[in-house]
């Protein structure tokens, strides 16, 4: 098999690579930068008229501080290298500051002009550790002044304290810039990829909650049709044929839901869902006061209503004990009205399973709902009846559906 070319990658894992490599390149050209400002240090300190001895401990020193400032520059480089200094040292990254200045300012007094090239570093390490602006480009300010009063002390005249300015001062900025240009394509890189984790998190509770709302009704009213069939069978088979034909249709109907899911969020109609229902609650004894407008809804709202009917109806039917219900809909001021509520409260003199703690349904209606800007209440209401409520903006009003017959 012929090695597959750069080109032939998807377009998903090449933007993936190149989201990865963008990191470590901005990384590589910083860390050039630095090398290349101690290689220029390295000629001063050679060119300069000095021992042995005293040129080895300017490279010792020289060494520390870029190291310095290699640890300043990637702020996160010393929990890599030395994690129980850098829990001492924490957010106080003023010391290491403190520091490099020590290590710029006191061995110019011994090295002179051999140790020009390391204010521009400091320089621009104070506009990194600084992050406040009067701060960071005062201190940036009084590092160039500094810097020129020192050579004027060591007879320098205008024309190289001028030279040597506008150096210190392009090697702050450089530095400055290239380590904040490393550190946000890096916090850039890290934000992508938990943006990325936080939608795979989000998809996964979509699929929960779908399966959840959609499957609940339908796994339900399978199992009480199962039970009904079972006690009907030694009366009659017709009837008994007829329960299992709708467990038919219904596992039909469950098996396109978890394919709907599979592809995203299925649209429902409230109006169908409502039909749907009135035949299998007269089946099973339950009293049904319907009255659903015909008026047409948005899409989306109209999803929602049915999902909240389902998981509502789901809850009576773990209640064998409910014997009537009211369906109802209606608006008012571009607000659009549900209730369903049902008598099993005040026959089994306890709270609906969507109130209880181990269900997620109030939670994922409650979630669907105030998204679209809506309120969810559940509860029992003044005359001992569990009741299902929500209210909700109207949304855009496609083509109308037929009426739902009480």
């Amino acid at each position: 098999m012929e090695p597959m070319e750069p080109n032939d990658l998807p377009a998903d894992e090449t933007e993936a690579t190149a989201a990865q490599l963008a990191p470590r390149i901005a990384a590589g050209i910083t860390t050039v930068v630095l090398l290349a400002f101690g290689f220029v240090a390295v000629t001063y300190l050679t060119a300069a008229p000095h021992s042995a001895a005293r040129l080895a401990e300017a490279l010792g020193l020289l060494a520390l501080v870029l190291a310095l400032q290699f640890v300043i520059s990637f702020p996160r480089l010393l929990p890599r290298v030395a994690p129980r200094l850098a829990s001492r040292l924490g957010r106080h990254r003023w010391f290491l500051l403190l520091l490099q200045a020590l290590l710029t300012y006191v061995p110019f007094l011994q090295f002179g002009l051999a140790w020009l090239p390391l204010p521009g570093l400091l320089a621009g390490s104070a506009l990194l550790v600084l992050r406040e602006v009067r701060q960071g480009w005062t201190a940036f300010g009084l590092i160039v002044v500094s810097t020129d009063l020192l050579q004027f002390g060591i007879g320098l005249g205008w024309r190289n304290v001028s030279y040597t300015t506008v150096s210190t001062i392009l090697t702050g900025l450089v530095v400055f810039g290239l380590s904040r240009l490393t550190d946000l394509v890096s916090e850039v890189h890290r934000s992508r990829a938990e943006l990325a984790q936080f939608a795979v998190t989000q998809e996964r509770l979509r699929f929960a909650r779908d399966l959840h709302d959609l499957l609940g009704y339908s796994l339900s009213t399978i199992t009480l049709k199962c039970e009904l069939a079972y006690r009907l069978t030694p009366v009659t088979a017709e009837q008994t044929r007829q329960e299992i034909s709708e467990v038919l249709d219904i596992s039909r109907q469950a098996l396109a839901d978890v394919r709907a899911v599979a592809h995203g969020y299925r649209e429902m109609s409230l109006c169908a869902e409502v039909r749907a229902a009135q035949a299998m609650l007269s089946t099973l004894g339950v009293q049904a006061k319907v009255d659903v407008a015909s008026d047409s809804l948005s899409t989306e709202v109209d999803t929602v209503l049915a999902t909240v009917f389902r998981e509502g109806l789901t809850n009576i039917l773990r209640h064998s004990e409910v014997r009537r219900c009211e369906i109802e809909t209606g608006r008012r001021a571009g607000v659009v009205w549900f209730r369903l509520a049902n008598d099993g409260v005040a026959r089994t003199g306890s709270v609906q399973g969507a109130q209880q703690g181990g269900g997620s349904g109030i939670k994922n209606l409650t979630f669907r709902v105030e998204r679209l800007g809506g309120r969810l209440t559940a509860g029992v209401d003044g005359n001992g009846w569990f009741e299902l409520r929500l209210e909700m903006p109207l949304g855009e009003v496609p083509a109308a559906r037929a009426p739902v017959p009480s």
